[in-house]
């Protein structure tokens, strides 16, 4: 087992708490909105690539707590719930929070950067009238379930139009933070195989990384999970150096 030990034990921190919470108010709020305004909440709080006409400066944190439906934010919810309280309980609220939330962003930047060199092996097939037609009619294509016909016009809209949203990069993050400080505690796979927590990480992000190059078009965002996880590296690395990492 780890050396870290927690100075006082809460079964639902407060920082953990006021997450789950959050993210369940917005989860409620996106389908409330949807069905009483048929207002869609994710275009406003999801995070939309910069050179979107959709894209705003809060999107960075506000993704973090926008879900596609019920499977995603319970999946993640329950990770936060699971691996959290005890890192919070190790770090205190006010490092868990940033911890959390550099990790979110550190996933939305990775995304970015992906996004982006995807943009520039696209853009050299696209002439300038295609771009713009991208920009002026895209999104409102995909809102009716389209795309263009054109295969690079139809990839340009995804990357440029399509929101990132939900708490995984940051969960990830979170995820790396347990294998790094307890390595050897025990995770049970689907409540039943048994693996080592450090193992179950590299084996995670193996997974993430394999299906991000193979770019299966399954509508996640693998290397902002990797993001998260990288992030999340830099910062507890940073903490060991200064010899302040369970403080």
């Amino acid at each position: 087992m780890s050396q870290f030990q927690p100075t006082s034990f809460k079964v639902l921190p407060v920082v953990v708490k006021n997450l789950l919470i959050i993210n369940g108010l917005l989860f409620l709020a996106m389908i409330s909105f949807d069905t009483t305004f048929h207002f869609d909440l994710v275009k406003i709080l999801g995070l939309y690539y910069p050179t979107s006409g959709n894209f705003r400066v809060w999107q960075l944190i506000s993704y973090m707590f926008m879900h596609s439906g019920f499977s995603h934010i319970l999946f993640n919810m329950f990770a936060l719930w699971m691996f959290g309280n005890v890192l919070e309980n190790v770090w205190g609220p006010k490092r868990f929070l940033n911890y959390y939330l550099v990790t979110g962003i550190g996933a939305a930047l990775i995304q970015y950067l992906v996004a982006y060199f995807r943009m520039q092996a696209i853009l050299p097939n696209l002439s300038p009238e295609q771009m713009q037609l991208v920009y002026n009619e895209g999104y409102g294509i995909l809102m009716q379930g389209k795309n263009f016909q054109n295969p690079a016009m139809g990839m340009l809209n995804e990357i440029i139009n399509t929101p990132t949203i939900g708490a995984s990069g940051a969960v990830f993050g979170i995820l790396l933070a347990f294998g790094m400080m307890f390595p050897n505690s025990i995770i049970y796979i689907y409540f039943a195989i048994p693996m080592k927590a450090k193992y179950f990480v590299m084996l995670y992000g193996a997974f993430e990384l394999f299906e991000g190059w193979r770019n299966s078009g399954d509508g996640v965002a693998h290397f902002a999970h990797l993001g998260g996880m990288l992030f999340g590296i830099i910062m507890i690395l940073y903490w060991k150096k200064r010899g302040t990492l369970n403080h």
